[in-house]
């Protein structure tokens, strides 16, 4: 059974069936050559949806769509080039730094490149940065999106595993996407520094910082109400995803006074339509779990590995080779659905901290979508910069080596995601 599914999802991903309907083909042929009534692969589809949590994930997608219909990205924009651009590579910076605001906002990463990082590349073409370093440095940066929260792979992952909370994982990836932040900065100091990107006089923002800062306040001041709510008592992770909502159209309306009426079936169709997206590949990733479930595949892979006696650094590293080469053909999303239930009882059995091993497992899945052939970051960058791929994976070799740096750190290291939750009383 797990065998027909296997083959079959490959030769559907082979012909470029998208990575959902390949799942529930895949489950829908192992089924069939099974001998099991094809209702149980819909049980299945509606019972991956059948959860409360994931209300969440429209909820936060709806309120960073408010939030960017309400000027948010100009606002963290100006703000961000007033403090960093006036640097050696100014603008580069800026980027990282918007990027990295509206990451805890969006929780998305393919949402951050299309929307700031496309008016950021702009303006670094404009100030003299070759297309390509723009395209390749807004591309490495967008993966902060999905670590720093809120984050909609973060919520899935919970769903996979019990073992960790939806608080705690939001918690744990704070400290790893600043460090990812602060990498990429350095690989820009360094690429400015040696290419002379400097910001000309004109594009230095004159207005004073105190005045942009409290202009930018209320955007910045979003991820702090969810997890502030969150920690204390305030509101579930569920709940904040909807006060998320009501905080992004006070502020976009009443504060910021951009948001109108007339953008708002705009701002739903969106929100609907990325929910949709996502949540139609956790249903059929609920189908392709249950198959291999079924098969005991978890089981077979967690002995087979247990056999072999690895030490804890040995499997990590082990985990890391195989998660890399997933993340290259397989987008986080379905990656962390399909593989945490075979991997996550390995790292328990191992003595790992599950937080510890959800960020790693996260960090590399996400290292895919800067990874050709699917690089679905790579793609979306492409397409708003106009940069062909080739020149952009040229330009990101650096950024990828610090990326690679930073998840070694971040695996032999586990105090660098852990140490926040608990020290905050979270221990999963």
């Amino acid at each position: 059974m797990t065998t027909i599914l296997g083959l079959t999802f490959l030769v559907t991903m082979a012909l470029g069936m998208p990575i959902a309907f390949a799942m529930v083909v895949a489950g829908l042929v192992a089924v069939w050559m099974k001998g099991l009534p094809a209702l149980v692969v819909m049980q299945n589809l509606f019972s991956g949806l059948d959860s409360f949590p994931l209300l969440a994930i429209p909820f936060f997608i709806l309120a960073a769509e408010l939030m960017s219909g309400g000027a948010l990205t100009d606002v963290l924009l100006k703000f961000a080039a007033r403090l960093v651009g006036a640097r050696r590579g100014g603008l580069g910076h800026a980027n990282i730094l918007t990027l990295t605001f509206f990451s805890g906002i969006s929780g998305s990463a393919l949402a951050d490149a299309a929307g700031p990082g496309s008016m950021m590349i702009k303006m670094m073409k404009k100030a003299g940065y070759a297309d390509s370093y723009a395209a390749a440095l807004t591309a490495c940066t967008a993966i902060v999106g999905p670590i720093i929260p809120p984050s909609i792979i973060m919520i899935v992952y919970a769903l996979t595993d019990n073992s960790v909370t939806m608080t705690g994982l939001f918690l744990a990836g704070v400290i790893p996407g600043l460090i990812i932040a602060l990498a990429l900065a350095i690989v820009n100091h360094f690429v400015s520094v040696s290419r002379g990107y400097r910001s000309p006089p004109e594009m230095i923002e004159t207005t004073p910082i105190l005045t942009l800062f409290v202009r930018a306040f209320p955007a910045l001041m979003l991820p702090v109400i969810i997890l502030g709510g969150i920690h204390f008592g305030v509101f579930t992770p569920t709940e904040a995803s909807a006060a998320a909502v009501l905080y992004a159209v006070i502020v976009g309306k009443f504060v910021y006074g951009t948001l109108q009426m007339q953008m708002l079936p705009a701002i739903l169709y969106r929100t609907a339509l990325m929910s949709a997206s996502i949540l139609f590949i956790v249903a059929t990733s609920a189908v392709f779990a249950w198959v291999l479930t079924v098969g005991q595949i978890p089981q077979q892979v967690a002995g087979w590995i247990a056999a072999m006696e690895l030490s804890s650094f040995t499997l990590l590293l082990a985990i890391n080779i195989l998660l890399l080469l997933v993340g290259i053909f397989i987008e986080p999303l379905p990656g962390v659905m399909i593989m945490v239930p075979i991997l996550a009882p390995l790292a328990d059995g191992a003595g790992l901290d599950p937080l510890h091993f959800a960020i790693v497992v996260i960090v590399n899945l996400t290292l895919g979508m800067v990874t050709p052939p699917v690089g679905g970051l790579l793609f979306v960058t492409s397409v708003v910069s106009g940069v062909r791929m080739g020149p952009m994976m040229k330009e990101a070799k650096p950024m990828l080596i610090a990326l690679l740096i930073v998840l070694l750190m971040l695996t032999y290291l586990p105090q660098l995601s852990i140490w926040l939750p608990n020290t905050l009383g979270y221990p999963n």
